[in-house]
């Protein structure tokens, strides 16, 4: 969410930073809410004065009947009732430009940091670094065929159920799956101080307008009833702190939070990619990171934030590159992301495994999240901040593909070996 005043000050940075940001609108968009900004103003005003002379008014009544001069009684309630109407009618202005106001305001991304690349797609994305040498030799079956080879990954038997874009897996590696999830969750906690949390799946709509979901991205979501499926733990775990006030002492250290979750899209803007594999599910699970903190930390919290999730690959001795996404590939509620990319031999290429965002103090004018300064009266916004540490599905498909073997196995890394009760390759004996 924008504040209005901060665009009332410099509208030239807004009109600038959307159009960076591949808002073809921006300056339609800047002037109409300046347009509506002053059409609220004047609604507010106009009822302050109508509401102000009513009092007085309705104070001079008393002492016009006291006096018992009831032609100006009765003239001063004619007043007071007109003045109820001019109430009424600023009230109505109010309410019905202030609603455009927000619904415009709320429809526009995040200004991108100032250190954030200029560039329409991901073509115009940065790498920073890599880390280990890309899989080009030996066997680079795609995962799906592996899978399917080894019988442990059914796409027919999901396909009849569900349809198109889920799976059936089994057996290892079904356990598989399981251990790279509870190994990222276990990592977060105790190595990186993250605190786990069991949130709810379902959310109301005001939770996903508070992280961005909503209104723009709703055809991306599933709908149940009154409730929406989270297509992040990001979502239940930021709105943790809507609506509320925290203490700079709750904040003296970011606040951390990890979550093992399924997560459910539509991938409604994605038709045609990636339809075969476990790359793009409908259903999928992922260990979320999000992080509470004041303004002055979050930059630093970001780089932590995408080290922690950069660790996870160096433990399972995965390939992989740090991109700095460009402002026209950057997420809606982002200023600021980080995306890791781990190498796929099958495609002979890098391709997403995480995203980790500065959201700057966004998504929390849209929850209402503040905290305040020790000794101040004022409120701030706080910074939220949120990464995938990992993607299960991705990972697995990352781990099938450069631990696979000319046998059509699948060794297991070193370090999940313990969550696998020793079990040194998927599709053979231990």
């Amino acid at each position: 969410m924008h504040d209005i005043k901060a665009i009332r000050e410099n509208p030239d940075a807004y009109v600038a930073g959307w159009l960076s940001r591949g808002v073809a609108e921006a300056q339609q968009v800047v002037d109409r809410a300046l347009e509506l900004d002053r059409e609220l103003r004047t609604a507010q005003t106009t009822g302050q004065d109508a509401l102000s002379k009513r009092n007085a008014a309705s104070k001079l009544i008393g002492a016009a009947m006291a006096k018992k001069d009831m032609a100006e009684a009765d003239r001063l309630k004619a007043e007071v009732e007109a003045l109820k109407g001019d109430i009424a009618s600023a009230a109505e202005v109010e309410a019905r430009v202030g609603g455009e106001l927000r619904d415009l305001l709320a429809a526009q991304k995040n200004l991108a940091a100032d250190d954030v690349p200029d560039g329409e797609d991901e073509a115009g994305n940065v790498e920073t670094h890599r880390h280990g040498e890309p899989r080009r030799t030996g066997p680079a079956k795609d995962h799906a065929d592996l899978g399917e080879a080894l019988g442990l990954l059914d796409f027919e038997a999901a396909a009849k159920m569900s349809g198109a874009r889920f799976a059936v897996l089994k057996g290892q590696l079904a356990r598989l799956e399981r251990a790279i999830g509870q190994f990222m969750l276990n990592i977060q906690i105790d190595q990186h101080g993250y605190l786990e949390v069991n949130p709810p799946y379902l959310v109301r709509d005001e939770a996903m307008f508070g992280t961005g979901q909503l209104p723009k991205f709703e055809e991306d979501l599933f709908r149940t009833g009154d409730y929406l499926l989270i297509p992040t733990a990001e979502v239940s775990l930021t709105n943790l702190v809507r609506e509320s006030i925290l203490s700079e002492d709750e904040l003296a250290e970011p606040m951390r939070l990890t979550a093992l979750t399924p997560c459910f899209r539509a991938e409604a803007g994605s038709a045609g990619r990636d339809t075969r594999g476990l790359i793009r599910q409908h259903q999928f699970s992922k260990v979320e990171m999000v992080s509470i903190t004041r303004p002055e930390d979050s930059e630093t919290e970001h780089e932590r934030m995408t080290v922690c999730a950069e660790t996870i690959l160096k433990m399972l001795e995965l390939p992989f590159r740090r991109m700095l996404l460009c402002k026209g590939d950057m997420g809606f509620s982002a200023k600021k992301t980080f995306d890791l990319e781990v190498w796929l031999p099958s495609q002979n290429t890098y391709r997403e495994i995480s995203s980790c965002s500065n959201c700057g103090d966004f998504q929390a004018r849209r929850m209402e999240a503040r905290f305040k300064r020790a000794g101040e009266k004022k409120t701030e916004f706080v910074h939220t901040l949120n990464g995938s540490g990992l993607a299960v599905g991705r990972t697995l498909v990352a781990i099938m593909e450069n631990y696979q073997d000319e046998d059509g196995r699948i060794a297991v890394p070193s370090a999940l070996q313990p969550y696998m009760g020793g079990l040194t390759h998927v599709g053979g004996a231990a």
